[in-house]
């Protein structure tokens, strides 16, 4: 890295958090998360038969919610899960197969792949869905979708969904562009930005209220609250959402960082700091070289796998970086100026605009715009939303 990068770089994340204090003292407020308050929802469930969709991070405590269900004499009948499987251990884009959950018995059903939708005999008999997942705030990331196709599933065959509200360690900021429709897929499904502020109890009430599920379908929902929260809650997430996300950090940086998937530059699966990082071989700037390896369980196959990668270790400069409050163009404009191959910079499959939910900004990028031009061509949807989300929100 040039000593001018090193300066801008270090600048950039100063100005995201010029003092730690404030998102530190948020970070201890003492808080109950949705499945926490099982007063809420325990008596509902008497008498039904009960599925739940979750995975790892379904705790209450230390303890996983399946086990607090049974314990309560619920009777649990079915278990869904999402991308990465239903104790996490999938990496991104694996085929999570259907099969028993090796500690309870249970049968589960894979919600990623070609089953992303609950079917009618998946849910014969089943009266209430619990919905407990931990979100990250990020459009890309599938467990939006999941939760989706959930309540579809839901309104067309009658059954109930509770959905369990975790914090959103990202729920501070509002941010990027927002989703057109001919982009929409699994890594994006909602006219929403790329960071939209939002607990997942809330994007459920907005994906009901705004008629979002097939055929303007609406299903019957309640959202099971949490307290000691809001919207600037500083939350370190006490179970890692997916292999790859392994701490605070890598979660804040996820949202500018993510695209870097639809290029051919790596993000660090395959490292110690995943999401935490950024290189490619031959890249022309960047004091710090990595080199991924297949890790069981993380990252099988990572992007030039067995290869030194040349770039930035993000974590190591934004030392006292805790939230950048904005999305961050900075490292994905950084890395394309100094990209030796500009024309192969972005994958021949679509798959940046697919993230970024619109093709201007991979156009204005190749066009030399600046972080503020960018920003400004997505501001107008941007405020748009936000009047519409503020019609969902449930914290301050």
């Amino acid at each position: 890295m040039t000593i001018l990068s090193l300066m801008v770089l270090t600048v950039a994340c100063a100005q995201r958090n010029p003092s730690g204090s404030s998102a530190a003292a948020a970070s201890e407020t003492v808080l109950r998360t949705g499945a926490e308050r099982m007063e809420q929802y325990i008596p509902q469930l008497a008498g039904k038969r009960v599925a739940l969709c979750g995975n790892q991070t379904s705790v209450v405590g230390k303890t996983h919610l399946v086990d607090t269900l049974l314990s309560r004499k619920v009777n649990l009948v079915k278990l869904f899960c999402p991308e990465h499987g239903f104790r996490g251990q999938a990496e991104a884009g694996a085929t999570v197969a259907s099969g028993k959950d090796p500690l309870t018995g249970l049968p589960v059903v894979s919600l990623y792949g070609k089953n992303k939708k609950p079917t009618t005999e998946q849910l014969a008999g089943v009266e209430v869905i619990l919905f407990d997942l931990q979100d990250v705030g990020c459009r890309f990331y599938t467990y939006i979708s999941t939760l989706h196709y959930v309540m579809e599933a839901a309104a067309e065959n009658g059954v109930k969904v509770i959905v369990l509200d975790r914090p959103n360690p990202n729920g501070f900021y509002v941010d990027g562009p927002v989703l057109e429709p001919q982009y929409k897929s699994f890594v994006g499904m909602h006219p929403v930005p790329v960071v939209y502020g939002m607990t997942i109890g809330e994007y459920a009430r907005m994906i009901n209220g705004e008629k979002w599920l097939a055929n303007g379908a609406q299903c019957d929902l309640e959202v099971v609250t949490l307290e000691g929260y809001t919207h600037e809650t500083r939350y370190e997430l006490p179970v890692a959402p997916s292999p790859n996300l392994q701490n605070k950090k890598a979660i804040l940086f996820y949202p500018s960082l993510c695209f870097f998937e639809g290029t051919n530059v790596s993000v660090g699966r395959g490292t110690d700091h995943p999401f935490e990082m950024y290189g490619a071989p031959g890249l022309l700037d960047g004091d710090y070289t990595f080199t991924p390896h297949a890790i069981p369980g993380v990252s099988e196959n990572p992007p030039f796998k067995d290869q030194e990668c040349r770039g930035e270790l993000l974590s190591s400069v934004c030392i006292d970086w805790n939230a950048p409050g904005r999305l961050d163009l900075f490292f994905l404009l950084n890395a394309y100026h100094n990209y030796p191959d500009k024309a192969n910079f972005f994958l021949k499959n679509n798959f940046f605009d697919k993230l970024a939910g619109t093709a201007v900004l991979r156009q204005k990028i190749v066009a030399g715009a600046t972080e503020e031009e960018i920003r400004a061509s997505w501001q107008p949807a941007l405020d748009e939303f936000k009047s519409l989300r503020a019609k969902y929100l449930l914290y301050e």
